[in-house]
């Protein structure tokens, strides 16, 4: 029993050297726009490993759609996640904004191709559930669609989406990107609190 924690230790390091050398090889894809090639063999070659591998790890195109944004996602900082709460929403801005400027090639890729798009919405369903939690103090109050409207509004500042116009229209560094969408979302949580319930379409 003595020599079992090491081999343990030693597979475990292993499985995770595979899995990010796997993940790292799907970024690669991401970045140089090559994602319409995704495949369990394409990510197989290109990470040194076999295709069974590959499937042990992501056993279908979705999962490895999720792996993808997952991973591009860590790539651009810790802070690029669902948020907990509104202080956090305004808190992360920094991070997720300079975390796309170093990372600008595959985020241009994920916002601006088809395939792009598929590997965001494999991730929708979790997006969709977090962000409502994060704000669901903030909106509880608003009639139950109108609670939509307002988190796609702020979520939207939070984007990459945003990032790209503020950066390709006003040549804003991921820094100004984050304290202009801070103010943005400060006095849209600013009307929230002072508007207590009275539906979005009310002056």
């Amino acid at each position: 029993m003595a020599d079992a924690e090491p081999t343990t230790g030693k597979r475990a390091a292993h499985r995770a050297e595979v899995q990010q050398r796997i993940e790292d090889a799907l970024l690669d894809f991401m970045a140089k726009g090559e994602t319409q090639r995704l495949n369990h063999d394409a990510v197989a070659e290109a990470a040194a490993v076999s295709r069974r591998t590959v499937y042990r790890y992501y056993p279908d195109r979705e999962a490895l759609l999720k792996a993808l944004w997952a991973r591009t996602m860590r790539a651009a900082g810790p802070g690029v996640r669902i948020p907990e709460d509104s202080a956090e929403v305004l808190g992360r801005l920094d991070e997720v904004f300079t975390g796309f400027d170093r990372n600008a090639a595959a985020i241009m890729v994920a916002l601006s191709t088809p395939e792009g798009r598929a590997v965001r919405n494999a991730a929708k369903p979790e997006r969709v559930s977090g962000w409502r939690s994060a704000l669901e103090p903030e909106l509880a109050a608003l009639p139950e669609r109108q609670r939509d409207w307002a988190l796609g509004v702020i979520q939207l500042l939070s984007t990459g989406f945003a990032w790209r116009e503020m950066r390709d229209q006003w040549d804003m560094d991921g820094g100004e990107i984050a304290a202009a969408s801070r103010w943005a979302i400060r006095v849209l949580l600013k009307d929230l609190a002072e508007r207590e319930g009275r539906p979005l379409t009310e002056e």
